[in-house]
């Protein structure tokens, strides 16, 4: 395929709320650019972009899928992104590298909670910003009240570019408010239209429409905003280039109406890409770290080449898919490229355009493109490419934390052999994705961002590596520790005949502040104990404090000093006074008043004003206490702390119970002491496990 011109490419990422109808909008431009010949549709499982088996199964979408398109003599990078909050990771990742985005609200519900989160990231990146309401063709579809809408809860410099015709069932077309045309489309799915003059019933709102849209173009440039107020007229070809300035220096976000599904008013959003959006050189340089210092990488087509890995695919027949943007210069499979953030050359085989799962080999990059590399063996998410010697590297992807944990067991030992791959693997595709063994519960604990997640991420296991995995709740690692000091002799005497075994340790046994951990200290004055048996009485009690006296969790927080005790000279041993010591603190620490220790959260749950009660009450059931309430505009921030035992299916929770408009954060705080009635339950089940092994 022929090289790409950096002026004429576009990339855009449609973002918003699932089910808003990215999908849809991805498959009608698919069609309108003859990229396909028949639409298909997400209930059918036959869509472009949507092509995983579990997307297929679910009807949603769950990775960045990306289309290359060509429209208007330009090449035009489209991503569809997942609207799930669970899935958040990959729509991250693709506005990141994105030039603009385009967000998708439905006609009918408006401003949703990922329609805020799409936002933010636009706003975090400062990319150009464009919005489409879909459905317009939807009874209740309303354009006028989700405008107002995107201008309240998001910006008030979102304004119409087209108004639609007509509304609900006969929903037939759109007005371009610049051109002062019409297009009134055939209604059966196909891309025809017909360009006529606006509707006459429409020209006085059709006119005041287009006065509020130039008044926010003329903003862009001082010299047309003097003419304007002097009361000239300004042409078509003075307007366009102030639209593309104010797009771009996000003083204006056009507002546009569809419906993907209809197939009306895509081809005018096509054309919006293609005119008014910015090319790769016209964005601002990007930021990258050479060292300590920053520096500023700009568009520049002869530049050095340098490219940033966004995302890593496993595709069935292909393997390892390695996604990169090209930020500067340009390269061909010829050339040799490196890993700067690791050093490393890499080979390329060739370069793939992606159109949903279907690729296009092609022989070299300029800046701007997104293309798929097969194979690269060192490279992973956020990795910079570049050419050897390059000596600055792009920002990581700063990925959200994840939120919902479950702890894994394989449900065969043929799963235990294969789990560590598999899991690797969907690691290193899925950075939202953790995996660590607790070494205090000995739980596989793997954490993601939602049920629905994790649930995904267990089919995949299933489906790619034939690895079977069990869940359950993780356990808490919770800890012992005392409140009082106490003294305890452990004396270990045994004879059998021939050499015995003889140990005697005294152990003061003191509280600590939390957090200290254990420590040991040797007090033993006169030699009672020699200096050669001291280290095995540190090392015994360091054994025996993994497991407390009461639940069996590890002790800490506590000191022990060895004062006293007594040796023979033939049958003391070091294993003696290991047992000596672990028989002094399970009676001194039985006598220290112990207690169970629970790890509590830092929590930090950010939901609107309406739900704020509701957010709160529901944390004084979980034993959390509200530590403060901030306003993040029309956001309320909770601040909390909450025993983690009563937090494993919060995010479920906060879903429900905010109609998935909540979010929050969690990270350890410390330990604290757990109510009385509390540690009895935890004793007690610690008891029938202990029955039952």
């Amino acid at each position: 395929m022929a090289t790409r011109n950096p002026d004429d490419i576009r990339t855009v990422a449609l973002v918003g709320h699932g089910g808003s109808g990215k999908t849809a909008l991805a498959e009608a431009m698919a069609f309108d650019t003859g990229l396909t010949t028949r639409m298909g549709k997400v209930e059918d499982g036959n869509t472009v972009s949507d092509f995983g088996a579990e997307e297929q199964k679910r009807q949603i979408s769950i990775n960045s899928s990306l289309l290359s398109l060509e429209h208007m003599g330009r090449h035009l990078y489209i991503f569809d992104c997942p609207g799930y909050a669970d899935f958040i990771g990959e729509l991250r990742s693709a506005m990141r590298i994105s030039d603009a985005a385009i967000v998708v609200l439905s006609g009918v519900h408006g401003v949703e909670v990922q329609t805020e989160k799409a936002w933010e990231f636009g706003e975090d990146f400062q990319i150009p910003m464009a919005f489409f309401i879909s459905k317009m063709d939807r009874e209740n579809g309303d354009f006028e009240k989700v405008v107002k809408e995107i201008q309240e809860y998001l910006s008030e410099k979102a304004v119409p570019l087209f108004l639609p015709i007509g509304k609900e069932a006969s929903f037939k077309g759109v007005v371009d408010l610049l051109r002062q045309k019409a297009y009134i489309y055939k209604g059966d799915g196909s891309r025809e239209f017909t360009e006529t003059d606006v509707p006459a019933d429409m020209a006085d709102y059709a006119s005041s429409a287009r006065e509020a849209l130039v008044e926010r173009i003329v903003e862009a440039e001082d010299e047309l905003m003097m003419r304007y107020l002097d009361g000239e007229s300004l042409s078509l070809e003075e307007l366009f280039p102030a639209l593309r300035k104010a797009i771009l220096n996000r003083t204006l976000f056009p507002v546009m109406p569809g419906s993907s599904t209809a197939n009306v008013g895509v081809c005018q959003v096509l054309g919006a890409i293609a005119e008014a959006l910015p090319a790769p050189t016209e964005m601002l340089p990007r930021k990258a770290l050479k060292g300590d210092s920053e520096v500023m990488i700009a568009p520049d087509p002869s530049g050095k080449f340098s490219a940033f890995c966004f995302k890593v695919m496993v595709d069935p027949y292909v393997g390892k898919l390695s996604f990169i943007r090209v930020f500067a210069g340009s390269s061909t499979n010829e050339n040799p490229i490196c890993n700067i953030s690791r050093g490393e050359d890499e080979r390329v085989s060739s370069f793939k355009l992606m159109r949903g799962k279907e690729t296009i080999d092609s022989k070299d990059v300029v800046v701007g493109d997104i293309v798929a590399i097969p194979k690269l063996h060192n490279t992973v998410v956020g990795d910079t490419l570049g050419v050897k010697g390059s000596d600055f590297v792009y920002p990581p992807i700063e990925f959200a934390k994840p939120v919902f944990s479950v702890a894994v067991r394989p449900r065969s030992r043929a799963d235990e052999d294969k789990l560590a791959n598999a899991l690797n693997k969907m690691l290193e595709e899925d950075r939202t994705l953790h995996f660590k063994k607790n070494p205090e519960t000995n739980d596989s604990i793997l954490s993601g961002m939602g049920d629905l997640h994790i649930d995904v991420m267990l089919s995949k296991v299933k489906e790619r590596y034939g690895v079977e995995l069990d869940t359950e709740t993780p356990r808490v690692p919770y800890r012992e520790t005392i409140k009082k000091t106490s003294k305890a002799q452990g004396k270990y005497k045994k004879q059998t005949g021939g050499r015995g075994q003889y140990g005697d340790v005294h152990i003061e046994f003191a509280p600590l502040p939390r957090g200290e951990g254990f420590k040991f200290e040797d007090k033993v004055v006169g030699g009672s104990v020699p200096k050669s048996f001291i280290p095995a009485v540190e090392k015994g009690l360091k054994e025996a404090v993994q497991k407390g006296v009461l639940a069996g969790y590890p002790c800490v927080d506590f000191k022990a000093s060895l004062f006293f005790g007594s040796y023979h000279d033939v049958d003391s041993s070091e294993m003696a006074f290991k047992i000596a010591a672990s028989m002094a603190y399970k009676k001194g620490i039985a006598e220290a008043v112990p207690v169970i220790l629970e790890p509590i959260m830092n929590i930090e749950v950010v939901v609107p004003e309406d739900y704020l009660g509701d957010v709160m009450g529901d944390f004084n059931s979980r034993r959390g206490k509200i530590m403060g309430i901030d306003s993040r505009g029309r956001l309320q921030v909770v601040k909390a702390q909450v025993p983690l035992a009563e937090m494993f299916r919060y995010a479920i929770i906060l879903r429900s119970m905010t109609s998935g408009r909540g979010n929050f954060t969690m990270e350890f705080s410390r330990y604290e002491e757990v109510p009385q009635e509390i540690a009895k339950k935890i004793i007690s089940e610690a008891d029938i496990k202990e029955d039952e092994e």
